[in-house]
Formats: C-alpha cells, structure tokens, sequence
C-alpha cells in the first residue's frame, strides 16, 4: 500500500531535526578543537591575536560541516529511528501493511537533499571561505611562504603553444619565482616550444620573466633555434592562458576550489602540465557526498529499527556507529590510494560509497525479509 503524505512529513521532520541537531553539535565540537588548535599555533605569534584566530577558525566552519555530514546523517538517523523503535510508532507502521523500504523513502530522500544542497550550495560559499582562511593562515600562522613557496624557488609549467603550429606545447622552467603585491616573477627562465610531434621548434632563454594579464613579459630574451645561431637579446611577450592567481590555486588544497570550478581548473591544470590527482578526486569526493549521505542513513535505519522488546538494542547502536565510522576509515585510506596514483581517483571516491550502499541494502533486506 502506498505511504501516506502525512506519515511521511512526520518522520522526514523528525529525521531532518534530529540530523541539524547532530550537524550544529558535531560541526561546534569539531570547529571547537580546531579554535584550540590554532590558538596553540598562535601562541608564539604576537601578531596572531584571538581576533585573528576566531576568524580563521570561523571561516574554516562551512568546510569543516560538509565533512561532518555524513557522520551527523549517521547519529541524526539513529536518534531517529531509535525514537520511532521506542515509542512503538514504526510497529504501529509495520501493523498497519507498510515495509520498512516504504517509511524509509522520506528520511533517504531527505538524507540525499542534504547531500544534495551540501555539492552545490554549501561547497562554492565553504570553498571562498576556506581559502580566505587559508590566506589569513599563511599570513598570521605559517613562515609567509604561501602556496607558491617552491621548493628550490623553482618552476615548471606546460600549455598549449598554437601561436607557431599547430597542436603545440610550450615547457617553461624558471628559478627563483617570487610573488610580491599579486605579480609573479622569475628569473633564469628557459622557454621549449615543441610541436605537435613532440619536436624541438626553438629554445627561449630570458634573464627575467614576469607573468601580466593573459602574457608572460620576457626581458633579455634570446631565441635558439636547431641549426641556426642565436639571436639577439631583446623583449618578448608569450601568450598564454595562466593567471597568477591560477598559478597559486594549482599549489593551494582543492577544497578551496568549489565543485562548479573545479572541472574547468582540472582541465588547465593537465594542459599547464600540473598533476590534477587531488583536484580530481576532490571532485569526485563532492559528487559521491549525496550518495554518501544516503547510505548513512540507510545504515542507520539498519541498525536502530530493532524492536526493543527483543533486547540488544543498545550493541545494535553502538554496531551501527562502528560500522559509520569504518565506512569513513574505509573512505580515508581509499583517498590516499587515490592521492598517490594508485588507484583511479573515480573508484577511490565511489567505491566506499558504492560498498556501503550495498552492505546497507543487505543489512536491511536481511532484517526485513530475512
């Protein structure tokens, strides 16, 4: 028989509530540890005062939310469900013809619509906020190198190069890069134009670059080209499709990049010769979040729904925050197969997923109709 519009607002309501309560409780426990921390780092910083760290901390809040919300879905749908289990409602449900697969469809839904709203809302605002925190860290907090401290002060850099042929590369390699008021500059640079067969066109050698809108400026630059002697020093300007701002977002973490960016950075990131492994699985990672919200929920229903007439109520909770948390173990190791190269950034991010679903699904068809 189909559910009725008004059971399934009542539980949805419930659900939902019981999920904010646990994503403000988790997310201030979490964000509370994290103030601590900065406070610590703080400490021997005299310029850091707790101003500054509440705003760091307070910008880190949205991010440090969305991580929090699978595990608030979790808790959120345990309290729940225990709830409806105590108060016999769900038997009552049960009495009246309605499975468990029929009275779960409003709390998945709801679970995925936070998921849902998580990727496409809350990623772009937590993405501007945390890289603002980012730059406030690396100010007040860190020894100011910022992400375009390189190692060795060096640089290198591939992207497309159709100016002379067609389907061409150009390779730029420069040493000692700096960034000073959002210019970047460099020095020593070496500039290899290939073409579309991967052969040698012609070297660059400048004794000073610097990186302007939509160009690279180059100052005393000669050219070499097979065969032919160089020739004279002179200024050139190179186009090309980097910014600075760019340029540091390939060194900064890719959380602070939203999901509606990150497809466009991935692909300027491979074609500017920089690796896209953790950009990629980033987004990956927000595109599974929905899913990942929903099998929580279903987790949790599998492990709460057990009437309490029949005892063992409270090891069946603590198995499903066990099995929550494994879930999450299970997901952070297959991220750092993925950030390693090895294994595909597309499984890292769905198969734990994918496996809890399934592994939630059995669970449940197992205690319904097992």
């Amino acid at each position: 028989m189909p559910i009725s519009a008004t059971l399934s607002l009542y539980i949805a309501r419930g659900f939902s509530a019981a999920v904010l309560m646990m994503l403000a409780g988790l997310s201030g426990l979490v964000g509370l540890f994290d103030f601590i921390e900065l406070l610590r780092r703080a400490a021997t910083r005299p310029e850091a005062n707790f101003a500054v760290v509440s705003t760091i901390a307070g910008l880190r809040l949205p991010w440090i939310s969305m991580q929090i919300l699978p595990f608030a879905v979790l808790l959120g749908g345990i309290l729940a469900f225990w709830r409806l289990t105590r108060s016999s409602e769900l038997i009552v449900a049960r009495a009246a013809g309605l499975s468990a697969w029929q009275f779960l469809a409003a709390p998945v839904a709801c679970a995925l619509a936070f998921g849902v709203f998580a990727t496409t809302v809350v990623s772009p605002v937590a993405a501007v906020l945390r890289a603002r925190a980012e730059v406030m860290d690396n100010t007040y907090l860190r020894n100011g190198g910022g992400p375009l401290a390189l190692p060795g002060g060096q640089l290198w850099l591939r992207q497309s190069d159709n100016e002379r042929v067609q389907g061409g590369v150009a390779i730029l390699h420069a040493y000692q890069v700096s960034l000073d008021h959002n210019q970047l500059s460099a020095r020593d640079l070496s500039l290899f134009r290939l073409d579309g067969a991967d052969h040698l066109v012609e070297r660059i050698e400048a004794k000073r670059a610097e990186l302007e809108k939509s160009a690279w400026k180059l100052s005393d630059a000669r050219v070499v080209r097979p065969g032919q002697t160089p020739g004279p020093a002179q200024d050139m300007i190179l186009p090309t499709n980097l910014t600075v701002s760019r340029v540091q977002e390939s060194f900064s973490p890719p959380d602070t990049l939203s999901v509606w960016e990150l497809p466009g950075f991935i692909t300027l990131l491979e074609r500017s010769g920089f690796s896209s492994v953790r950009h990629r699985l980033y987004f990956q990672t927000l595109l599974a979040l929905p899913l990942l919200s929903g099998t929580m929920s279903l987790v949790s229903a599998g492990f709460s729904m057990r009437q309490t007439r029949r005892g063992g109520v409270a090891e069946m909770i603590g198995s499903g925050v066990a099995a929550g948390f494994a879930l999450f173990v299970v997901s952070k190791v297959a991220e750092e197969f993925g950030q390693s190269g090895a294994i595909p950034p597309l499984l890292a991010a769905w198969a734990p997923t994918v496996s809890g679903l399934l592994l939630s699904l059995a669970l449940l068809l197992h205690l319904e109709d097992g």
